[in-house]
């Protein structure tokens, strides 16, 4: 019987379980039926976040900004003077808004991430849920944050210098021989570059929660004390590392964004 409940165990136990997205409702519009998936719907909980409880936090403004406001003020003066405007230059004012909207909006995906959200409502109801999750796993998620990125990339290379300029410096002072095979490899990276940033993000995020979920499984699968604490102290220390990756990743995610963006309105690209 015993052998029975642990082959259970081990073909119940699915450490992707916490990253898939689930659908949590659906309703029409005009026809057409939109389901709202638990990783659209945390876009949305951090979008929301951001927009009230961001400009609360840095309300009112101080000479001497204390606690959460000298916090969110280190990293916005960070991102503009040590990533930004290496990079952008005179143009750091046009793109900073955009940078500081990428870091908050992704790091504050990857931090509701580390909630349980599912399981503490599960605690509190004692109903089967899917609400939370990391949407930063999706790879469609990522995807549009890096195709947002991408529209941005282009978009300010021709405003900045023009279309005809524009694609004429992606292969600049070259002989007209090798012209279009450089002309080919640069199209071929502009297209890369964006979905580079997309597997980037996501691949550390799964990666972390799929670790995570494991070492927690392994609790269920062994039924053993002892490993039932070297499993929460290597998920607390896990917990921990995923807090750094959160932050490293947002910050990775803006910074070669800027320097894509850099590349863009530079006369040579």
């Amino acid at each position: 019987m015993k052998l029975y409940l642990n082959n259970f165990v081990l073909g119940e136990f699915n450490p992707l379980r916490a990253i898939v997205s689930a659908p949590l409702f659906s309703f029409s519009v005009g026809g057409y039926t939109i389901v709202v998936s638990n990783h659209m719907f945390m876009v949305a909980v951090a979008t929301v976040i951001l927009l009230i409880f961001l400009p609360i936090a840095v309300h009112p403004k101080r000479l001497l900004p204390k606690g959460f406001q000298n916090l969110i003020e280190f990293i916005c003066v960070f991102l503009r003077e040590q990533v930004a405007r290496p990079l952008l230059g005179h143009s750091t004012d046009s793109f900073i808004y955009f940078v500081w909207t990428m870091f908050f909006l992704i790091l504050t995906l990857n931090l509701l991430a580390m909630i349980p959200t599912e399981a503490i409502i599960y605690l509190i109801t004692g109903k089967e849920n899917h609400f939370g999750g990391p949407a930063t796993a999706n790879i469609w998620i990522t995807g549009g944050l890096a195709v947002t990125t991408f529209f941005v990339t282009h978009a300010a290379g021709i405003k900045k210098q023009g279309l005809r300029n524009y694609f004429a410096n992606f292969a600049p002072h070259v002989h007209w021989s090798i012209m279009p095979f450089i002309y080919f490899l640069e199209i071929i990276s502009s297209l890369i570059r964006p979905i580079a940033l997309a597997i980037r993000l996501f691949a550390n995020i799964v990666a972390g929660h799929t670790l995570l979920a494991t070492i927690l499984g392994l609790i269920l699968v062994f039924e053993n004390y002892f490993v039932a604490a070297a499993s929460i102290t290597m998920a607390v220390a896990m917990s921990m590392m995923e807090l750094f990756v959160a932050f490293l990743q947002a910050y990775i995610f803006t910074l070669l964004s800027t320097l894509f963006i850099s590349f863009s309105v530079s006369q040579e690209h």
